[in-house]
């Protein structure tokens, strides 16, 4: 009998998506540890670093939503197939820019910024094909699996980058993200069709943006889990900018050493992805109790005083940070109707990486003339702050949602009674 850990890796289109995403994504952390390396050791700037991280991501608060749309019009697999063909075309320009000994910055700027366009399209329609590989009621197991595979990419890919910034000019880590696109590419080519839980593709129409801010409108419980992964993503998970600057600034890392900083994060991350992948259920509680827990660790984590420890206490923030990136994902993608998921979608991954062009230069900015340690303690109590307030707020209008059901099938002088002490 297979594990329930990995019981969705039994149907074979998930399992190609998987094994393609874990070569790819170990590209694409190669690239992000030579990425951050590259721009310090060009300018030796946090608020640099900050930029480039916040055009990675600012297309988001742009496109996501036409991604989204997008995503609920046409199959989500051939999307997919464009975005990592564009993905990897970014990463051999810049890689090829490297090598000839051509590049500066504002090339890393326009390569950044093209890079975060494409994945506005691109993570609405991954997002939310996963219950398309697997169907509703393996997705939080898959989404979990996910979370898992994303973070061993996350392990192995500095690991890699380390060995290769040691041996090697940091632009062929580039190219090397480059050739990984294709094991996702070729994935994605042989899914079969007639075995994905695929809806109706929606027909194009005025009107379809707003329609996920309506729907939107009356989840007050995917609203508190929106409003609680924008402060988390824009304050707190910076820990890719923020371990690079503690490596740099605080400990004096070398390139061959901090990359390791990453990998006990990766770890942390893996762990809470397997503990997560035995869930059956997930739900806002679990999301809210997460990021409390997160917020502690990653506040605790910013007073260590020399990196073992740093790098030690990394894996509860891994740990955490998985857990609640886990359940806001499942939990926002079954609570809505399959037709309206990629636009769904779209607004939570506004949220959740749209913050990102606010945040990281900020959190860049603060680890440049503070210190990183103010980066990282401040970016945990803001998001232990955000989680507490959405729990209390969610609480007061279910509170309030109970007291007019009481009122509305109560004996009238008891409604009356009711009804004062709520306006009180």
């Amino acid at each position: 009998m297979k594990s329930a850990t990995f019981s969705s890796l039994s149907i074979r289109n998930y399992r190609l998506f998987a094994g393609g995403m874990v070569v790819s994504n170990t590209g694409i952390w190669m690239q992000r540890i030579a990425q951050d390396w590259l721009v310090v050791s060009l300018t030796g700037s946090g608020t640099d670093l900050g930029i480039v991280t916040a055009l990675q991501f600012g297309p988001s608060l742009i496109f996501s939503l036409w991604g989204g749309a997008l995503a609920d019009r046409y199959r989500k697999n051939r999307l997919l197939m464009l975005t990592a063909a564009l993905t990897g075309l970014c990463a051999l320009a810049l890689g090829l820019l490297i090598v000839s000994n051509a590049v500066q910055l504002w090339q890393v700027y326009v390569i950044a910024l093209i890079g975060g366009t494409v994945n506005a399209f691109d993570n609405p329609a991954r997002q939310s094909f996963v219950i398309e590989l697997v169907g509703p009621e393996a997705l939080p197991n898959a989404v979990s699996l996910n979370a898992a595979t994303f973070n061993l990419a996350r392990m192995l890919g500095p690991a890699l980058a380390s060995l290769a910034l040691a041996v090697m000019d940091v632009g062929w880590v580039f190219i090397t993200n480059a050739i990984t696109a294709i094991a996702i590419i070729t994935a994605l080519a042989l899914i079969r069709r007639e075995e994905l839980h695929a809806p109706v593709p929606i027909v194009r129409a005025k009107g379809q943006y707003r329609e996920a801010f309506t729907y939107l409108r009356t989840r007050p419980d995917l609203v508190a889990v929106l409003a609680c992964m924008f402060f988390l993503a824009t304050f707190g998970l910076n820990f890719q900018l923020t371990s690079t600057l503690m490596a740099t600034q605080t400990f004096h890392l070398g390139k061959g050493v901090f990359g390791l900083l990453n990998i006990m994060l990766a770890l942390g991350a893996l762990s809470g992805a397997l503990v997560t992948a035995r869930k059956k259920r997930v739900g806002v509680a679990l999301v809210l109790l997460s990021a409390c827990g997160f917020g502690l660790a990653a506040t605790v984590v910013s007073l260590m005083p020399d990196p073992v420890l740093y790098g030690a206490l990394l894996l509860p923030v891994g740990v955490m940070t998985i857990m609640v990136t886990t359940a806001a994902n499942a939990t926002m993608q079954t609570g809505v109707e399959p037709e309206m998921r990629g636009r769904v979608m779209s607004v939570y991954m506004v949220v959740f990486l749209g913050g990102t062009p606010v945040g990281s230069p900020l959190v860049g900015w603060v680890g440049q003339h503070f210190g990183a340690r103010y980066a990282v303690g401040g970016g945990g109590l803001i998001s232990l702050v955000a989680a507490v307030i959405a729990a209390y707020a969610l609480a007061r209008v279910k509170d309030m949602s109970m007291r007019e059901r009481l009122v509305a099938h109560t004996p009238s002088r008891l409604a009356e009674r009711l009804a004062v002490r709520s306006a009180a």
